[in-house]
């Protein structure tokens, strides 16, 4: 079986958000949560940054090895899921997961703000797959209709991939070997000139 990762090459983002405004229409993500964003490092600066995060579905997840209840479970493709019917909305997986991928989807006191939430890589739940009820719970189901997450597939400069890991691992290869490594034949050097300290 493929291993399904996610891979954002910062020296293609462009910081457009179409990652996120693509999560946020196919699953119906209520307001207030994003289960993808894009982070810029050293905004406005030489060597500015921008990656497009969201659950990075780990090989050992984190969020699963604190869950008091397992509600955290990997699939056979390695989309690491989870159960917000066995979710008691604790919160330990928030401070366990290095991306902040689970979050709250409500703001509140403990105990009112709701079961977590988090990036499926548009693979639904532990519901029948292409369920009313699953996409109600978790939003649509991509991959049981064959196709990769939309997040990936929306990305205007292809900075964000999705799919099986030792495929992306080799695309990403390419891209470094041709344009060089750090600021060498493609980047901010290129742009600006070599006045530019990185």
């Amino acid at each position: 079986m493929a291993r399904m990762k996610f891979l954002c090459d910062a020296d293609r983002c462009i910081e457009c958000n179409a990652c996120v405004t693509a999560c946020k229409n196919e699953h119906e993500v209520p307001w207030g949560i994003n289960r993808r964003r894009v982070v810029t490092i050293n905004d406005g600066l030489p060597g500015e940054r921008s990656v497009s995060m969201a659950c990075m579905h780990c090989t050992d997840a984190p969020c699963a090895a604190v869950c008091p209840v397992d509600c955290f479970y990997t699939t056979d493709d390695a989309v690491v899921l989870h159960s917000k019917d066995t979710c008691i909305g604790c919160g330990y997986c928030f401070y366990a997961c290095p991306f902040g991928a689970p979050q709250y989807p409500k703001v509140g006191n403990f105990g009112t703000r709701g079961k977590m939430d988090k990036c499926t890589y548009c693979a639904g739940g532990p519901e029948a797959d292409m369920t009313e009820a699953e996409y109600v719970k978790y939003g649509s189901n991509r991959l049981a209709e064959g196709k990769l997450p939309l997040c990936a597939e929306m990305c205007s400069t292809k900075s964000l991939l999705a799919g099986d890991g030792d495929i992306i691992a080799e695309i990403y290869k390419e891209r470094v070997v041709t344009r060089g490594y750090g600021s060498g034949a493609w980047g901010w050097r290129s742009a600006y000139g070599d006045t530019v300290t990185v």
